[in-house]
């Protein structure tokens, strides 16, 4: 509807035949029939047949066709059937590799997608924003992205960042009420837009446009995501195929134009094989190595609950040095539960656990109504039965206040009813307040609940068994010492006051009557102290940043096992010296954004890699700046939408487990380019150093692309899925700088020399045995020396027989399948003939495999040698 903002609401209920208490899940399923899902459509999208014909875009592709052309021409049909299907099979490969990738990444950006706080058959719950239709009511909160249109049915202080929309940056405020005439979309008060930013306050609102009917679907080409991201290492890794890819070419046009001068062959198989020589040399598949080990890596990533939304922040993951983790829900289970009170000048015990809104109290609750009644209404939280479990919408830390107001008998439903809430001044990081303005009969009352040092400022009285009387100094003090008491529990503590307002009075926040405390507790997760352990051996600091005291911050960091130095935020703003000592704090209390992005920036000046939790609107500037940004599954849209990784289940083990899921993907893309680039360097110096020494050709061209995609490439892929390393999380973190050909000296440099003087010494020593024989020898030593060598890149750090020899079950099923289709080529007259080659006896087997341990002994005695050193 494009005129929605023009109806009164009871005429828009009507039009779209809905109600404020929302639809039922019946007719959403079949208005969603009838509207389709709320999404935009996606431009040029990639199907699977342009996936496949891209496989014949790249110029090596062409270089094969190339070398068809030639072969038919010449009359060498079998070469035309073997290198035509050899560029079928590549295509296919390629094919299946990046499909997959493909629809690895459309799985996680469905589970990235948008929620939406909706009310359907009478009861909030959480949907997939996809999933709503014209006529739905939803629910709107600082932090949140519109998920549709929606005409406004309720506001408090909403205020909307609509740039995305009117390119205005500055938000606007939004209300619920009427226009009697046309104005322009900015203008448009009373309704919400898809893809905009509630920067403040929270609202109801009916969904009147979706999908391609909102105001962002009609303009959805300039919102269309750009070309996907590539990470340095895919640049790196282009710009070096680029470098080697001439390289080879010149090394061909020199072996065609040698061979031709110093060689009787005929003229087409030098060509043939300088062609060959090129097309297996040519690392083109480098960048798309990364690709797949990154997809493959995300998707692994996204089973252990981590979202990556962007694929370069894989590679930052291995690099990190330093986790800033937010204490709640992190750390903890985000579980609150009212374990004390302090009120009328007593402690109150609370029993029960969890939102289970069964418990005793130790006082008469009689005696303290008003305090569990502030706790309720001053709330934005729900508290809801689905079966036999409750279940929370919102703030874990409200909801425990409705479960201990439930306790005594006090249901929020019925509060509301009795005090209607009139207006609202929100909680911020910054102020650490939050104000409600409640109807009560014909006169107003202030709700305050806060941090109880902030909070306690603003009073002058206090209540103490129903009597209200002066807030001395020294009763002030006695409140904070059993705050403090509190705190040394690992209790959360908050404290609560009101105040009545006159009908001049403007300040809901001054002069208060302190009513007394709630304290709850979180307790640690179970695990994660294993994880934090688990960081410390891998070389990764681990800080906790908290909104709660310094006290209670220091008895959980204790009882996690997080060492090292407590500052408060307050403590944080008069540092002088703060950059120097950044190193030795661990545990932050009391901070609000803005000190986060002040403990990022000092990290980073030393030198650290920074991952960075948050999940508030205001976590955004920390989140974006730090190296790794890491938001809450149950944080805000704003937060997920400036992170690098969300966390579904919002637990630090996760973040932990990306980072060794990190390590073990830098890892796998190693071991693959150890694999790659030593085997095609070892090809073009065997054939560039028979012709220099004025030997025949020791291979040709069908068996060098043989070796290419078989023997090349079947443990290649084997290696790209090969598991984590065992230890990989007790080494250092590597520097980001670090290139990733670092450790892979033996394998690009000295294994290639190996391999070529040991394939030319036995082919020129079976010359004498006649050509075929001495090339079948050369053909099969490289294919030897390259299995040997893909397994001992299962790890190019330790020896092979440290990580488990047999570990990667995929590896040894590609060597087997390799070894066992070369012995049909070798054995199978059919083959023979198409390949070139003759029977081996097992004295020249024994020879061969003898070779090619040699060079296999080289890399594990290298490994050994050089961690016995360091």
């Amino acid at each position: 509807m494009n005129d929605a903002y023009l109806f009164h609401k009871q005429e828009l209920f009507e039009k779209l035949r809905c109600s404020d208490k929302g639809l039922s899940a019946v007719e959403a399923e079949h208005r969603l029939n009838v509207h389709g899902p709320n999404t935009i459509q996606e431009i040029g999208k990639t199907n699977a047949f342009v996936i496949f014909l891209s496989q014949f875009k790249s110029p090596i592709v062409w270089v094969l066709l190339v070398a068809i052309v030639i072969s038919f021409i010449v009359g060498e049909l079998v070469d035309v059937y073997v290198i035509a299907a050899i560029v079928v099979l590549n295509a296919i490969l390629g094919f299946v590799q990046e499909f997959r990738a493909e629809k690895s990444i459309e799985a996680l950006k469905k589970l990235v997608s948008l929620k939406a706080k909706v009310l359907r058959d009478g009861t909030i719950s959480s949907i997939d924003a996809a999933d709503l239709v014209p006529g739905d009511v939803i629910l709107l909160e600082t932090g949140d992205k519109v998920p549709a249109d929606a005409r406004l049915l309720e506001s408090t202080n909403l205020f909307a960042q609509e740039a995305v929309l009117t390119g205005e940056s500055v938000a606007e405020e939004k209300f619920a009420g009427n226009f009697k005439k046309e104005v322009p979309l900015a203008d448009r008060k009373n309704m919400v837009f898809s893809g905009t930013i509630i920067t403040r306050g929270h609202g109801k609102a009916l969904v009147t446009g979706t999908g391609m009917s909102s105001e962002i679907g009609k303009i959805a080409s300039m919102i269309q995501e750009a070309e996907p991201e590539q990470t340095h290492l895919q640049k790196k890794l282009k710009r070096l195929g680029l470098y080697i890819g001439a390289l080879v070419v010149g090394i061909a046009v020199l072996v065609f134009l040698v061979g031709v001068i110093r060689l009787d062959q005929p003229i087409t198989a030098i060509l043939l094989t300088a062609i060959a020589l090129a097309v297996a040399a040519i690392p083109e598949g480098l960048p798309a190595v990364v690709t797949v080990g990154l997809a493959v890596g995300v998707q692994r990533m996204a089973k252990r609950n981590a979202l990556v939304r962007h694929l370069p922040s894989v590679e930052t993951l291995g690099a990190c040095t330093v986790i800033c983790a937010d204490k709640t829900g992190t750390l903890t289970h985000n579980e609150m539960t009212v374990r004390k009170l302090f009120v009328n000048r007593a402690v109150v015990s609370v029993s029960g656990a969890g939102y289970n809104p069964e418990g005793q109290f130790s006082h008469d609750p009689k005696l303290f109504e008003l305090l569990l009644r502030i706790g309720a209404l001053n709330n934005n939280a729900s508290l809801t039965k689905e079966g036999s479990v409750w279940k929370v919408v919102g703030d874990p830390t409200e909801a425990c206040l409705l479960v201990s107001a439930r306790k005594a008998g006090l249901h929020v439903e019925d509060l509301h009813d009795q005090f209607s809430r009139v207006d609202e001044v929100e909680f911020t990081s910054e102020r650490k307040l939050m104000t409600t303005v409640h109807k009560v009969g014909k006169e107003r009352v202030s709700y305050v609940k806060g941090a109880p040092e902030v909070l306690l400022k603003k009073c002058s009285r206090v209540l103490v068994n129903g009597q209200v009387v002066r807030l001395s100094r020294e009763e002030a003090n006695k409140v904070l010492q059993q705050t403090e008491l509190f705190a040394k529990q690992a209790l959360r503590v908050l404290a609560f006051a009101y105040k009545p307002l006159s009908g001049v009075d403007k300040k809901p926040e001054s002069d208060l009557i302190f009513v007394g405390l709630q304290a709850m507790s979180d307790p640690p997760r179970k695990e994660a102290k294993s994880a934090i352990d688990k960081c410390v051996s891998a070389g990764i600091k681990v800080v906790m940043i908290t909104g709660d005291n310094k006290v209670t911050a220091e008895a959980v960091a204790k009882e996690l096992g997080i060492a090292g130095k407590a500052v408060s935020g307050e403590e944080l703003d008069v540092m002088e010296n703060f950059d120097s000592v950044v190193e030795t704090i661990s545990v932050y209390a009391r901070v609000n954004p803005a000190h986060k992005l002040k403990i990022v920036n000092a990290l980073k000046a030393k030198g650290h890699v920074v991952a960075m939790t948050g999940d508030g609107v205001n976590d955004a500037p920390a989140l974006k700046t730090s190296d790794l940004g890491v938001a809450m599954g149950s944080g805000t849209d704003v937060a997920k939408e400036a992170s690098e990784i969300i966390l579904q289940d919002d637990d630090f083990v996760t973040i932990v487990n990306a980072v060794e899921e990190g390590r073990r993907i830098f890892d796998n893309i190693q071991k693959y380019l150890a694999y790659l680039l030593s085997g095609n360097i070892g090809e073009v110096l065997v054939i560039l150093c028979s012709i220099l020494f004025g030997l025949p050709l020791p291979l040709m061209a069908i068996q060098i692309l043989w070796i290419n995609l078989v023997t090349d490439g079947l443990p290649a892929l084997a290696l790209s899925v090969d598991p984590a390393e065992l230890g990989v999380m007790k080494r250092r973190p590597r520097k980001p700088e670090q290139t990733v050909f670092k450790g892979l000296e033996p394998y690009v440099y000295v294994y290639p020399v190996i391999l070529t003087i040991v394939t030319l010494y036995f082919f020129d020593s079976a010359l004498v045995d006649g050509l075929p024989k001495a090339m079948t020898i050369a053909f099969t030593t490289i294919v030897m020396f390259e299995l040997f060598q893909a397994i001992s890149c299962r790890s190019v750090h330790k020896s092979v027989f440290q990580v488990g020899l047999f570990a990667n079950k995929w590896l040894w099923l590609a060597v087997f399948a390799s070894v066992g289709l070369h012995l049909l080529i070798l054995y199978v007259p059919a083959l023979q003939n198409l390949f070139g080659v003759v029977a081996l006896t097992l004295v020249e087997w024994l020879w061969i495999l003898g070779g090619a341990i040699i060079g296999f002994a080289y890399l594990e005695l290298h490994k050994v040698f050089f961690r016995w050193v360091e």
